[in-house]
């Protein structure tokens, strides 16, 4: 027979199948030597108290021979031929699990990425790091997988309501992600182990018959009787289908503007900025696990902070244990910092964004009484307005570092009581960073609700706030400071009926499992409409 059963372990405990074994057989009362093998469902970590444990549920075989986890099956089919095909604009999470939900039901796709496959991009990224010059077209947003494949691999979503999470993890450990992504509590890949998975997801679309296309930004659509008769890239080359998905994710500014110029609705939504912190990852660890060094058996901690300052959210996002800052620019003359980690999590530093909430109301106001210099680029409302004022906080990050994309920082105490520092702290951040005075970056009502939330947050975590730690400008690209609408029958444009927004750029997800999932929502409503 088979049953669940679930009990708290100490590290050493869960890491040793002799004491597992045991722990199962105490819990249901059989003997050991009947219980032939177990499959692992559920698996966190608990520091709440000075005993750190470890939670584990799993399915337990007695009495019968174990049989190892029942994986998903997936039926990919051939479309070489098929009489029905869609194009998918971006090669993100969202393109990328739309198009291999569409060969599953036998619709070809056809994949525009305007950046190059991932093999090309990693050189791009190389010289930007190295060098500080961007490829405004293969960077760590544009390219195959999109942000998806340098943003740390953290597979951990909220948004079951939109789909199938155990599908999409399924998914990627058919493409070559270790199984634990399917029971761990906070799954995460590693941005090294990534793009092999991008890379294989690309060569079963293309093995199936649908077809991917690098370095061909798309930069027009062909609309008559409120349908997409086609979209032309770069090139001038005009590539023809029945469906179209825009999955271009939240830095794709070019295609903002085609849609305004083009009088397609668009809407201003509001997003998250601030600072990426970063301590020394023992802070952390002690911190989190109560012990001035971490147990090999547990992984690098991590932290969740909110607090309110004002009504207003201050909060931890996208947490990077054992991580690098990166340059996150995706043209000249703007600087944008985000955090990835590396599988093992095992690099000496600790960092993630910590931002606040962005909404248009409080935008005009501080654009009205701060920056009066800056008012020709930042309109009065619009949809756009939002976007504007987010690349304006850039390019003031840019100036402030003084060029190729060196980034403003300042130790975190000395930002929080208004002090330039007169040295940094090593940084994992790689072009490098400048001393610099952040209130004079970023904007007022974000800068104090920063101050008073880590002055907050290190009464929650004695320790937390520290001079050892340092804040790099700026997180900006939490999420899409624009939203496409959608009609909610459809899932379609309500001007155009067969373009369908998607994922992050949409402004319908947040991290790479729910763009994902709305990726697959739309391509099965297109499915199910052509069907």
């Amino acid at each position: 027979m088979q049953q669940q059963y679930s009990f708290k372990l100490l590290p050493s405990e869960a890491a040793n199948d002799a004491a597992v074994k045991e722990f199962i057989s105490k819990t249901s009362g059989y003997k050991p030597e009947t219980i032939t093998g177990w499959n692992v469902l559920k698996r966190s970590i608990d520091a709440r108290s000075k005993t750190v444990w470890t939670n584990l549920t799993v399915q337990a075989f007695i009495n019968e021979p174990f049989e190892k986890r029942k994986l998903i099956h997936f039926d990919f089919k051939d479309v070489s031929k098929a009489s029905k095909s869609t194009i998918i604009i971006g090669a993100g999470p969202a393109g990328l699990f739309a198009a291999l939900y569409l060969v599953e039901k036998g619709i070809k796709p056809i994949i525009l990425e305007r950046g190059k496959d991932v093999r090309s991009r990693r050189r791009d990224l190389a010289v930007l790091n190295k060098e500080g010059v961007i490829n405004p077209e293969s960077n760590y947003c544009f390219g195959e997988g999109g942000a998806g494949t340098y943003s740390d691999g953290k597979l951990y979503t909220r948004s079951n309501k939109r789909g199938s999470i155990d599908r999409i993890l399924h998914l990627f450990v058919y493409f070559g992600a270790e199984e634990k992504i399917l029971y761990e509590a906070h799954p995460h890949i590693g941005t090294n182990k990534l793009p092999d998975i991008i890379t294989a997801m690309r060569r079963k679309i293309t093995e199936c018959g649908g077809e991917f296309l690098f370095d061909s930004k798309v930069v027009d659509l062909v609309i008559k009787d409120e349908e997409i008769k086609g979209v032309r890239t770069a090139s001038g080359v005009t590539f023809q289908a029945n469906d179209y998905i825009l999955a271009t994710g939240h830095s794709a500014r070019d295609i903002f503007y085609l849609l305004n110029d083009k009088k397609l609705l668009i809407e201003a939504k509001p997003f998250a900025l601030g600072v990426r912190i970063e301590h020394p990852q023992s802070i952390i660890d002690n911190i989190q696990y109560h012990s001035p060094k971490r147990d090999d058996l547990l992984p690098p901690a991590s932290y969740s902070l909110v607090e309110q300052v004002d009504g207003k959210g201050v909060f931890s996002f996208c947490m990077c244990p054992g991580g690098i800052i990166a340059p996150s620019a995706t043209d000249n003359n703007e600087v944008v910092v985000n955090g990835w980690s590396p599988s093992k999590r095992n690099n000496p530093f600790a960092n993630s964004g910590i931002v606040v909430q962005v909404e248009e109301e409080e935008v005009r106001g501080e654009m009205s009484s701060h920056v009066k210099s800056e008012m020709s680029k930042v309109k009065q409302g619009g949809p756009l307005a939002l976007l504007e004022f987010q690349r304006m906080v850039e390019q003031r990050a840019f100036a402030a570092g003084g060029g190729k994309f060196v980034a403003p920082a300042q130790r975190m105490v000395d930002f929080a009581e208004n002090r330039l520092s007169a040295s940094l702290p090593e940084c994992s951040y790689h072009p490098g960073l400048q001393s610099f005075e952040m209130l004079n970056v970023l904007p007022s009502f974000i800068g104090k609700r920063l101050q008073e939330g880590f002055k907050m947050f290190g009464k929650k975590m004695k320790g937390y706030y520290t001079n050892e730690a340092v804040i790099v400008g700026v997180e900006s690209r939490t999420s899409s400071p624009v939203r496409i609408p959608r009609t909610t029958d459809g899932l379609h444009h309500p001007q155009v009926k067969n373009l369908f927004p998607c994922g992050e750029g949409a402004g319908y997800a947040g991290g790479i499992v729910s763009a994902a999932m709305d990726g697959e929502r739309v391509a099965e409503m297109i499915f199910k409409r052509e069907r």
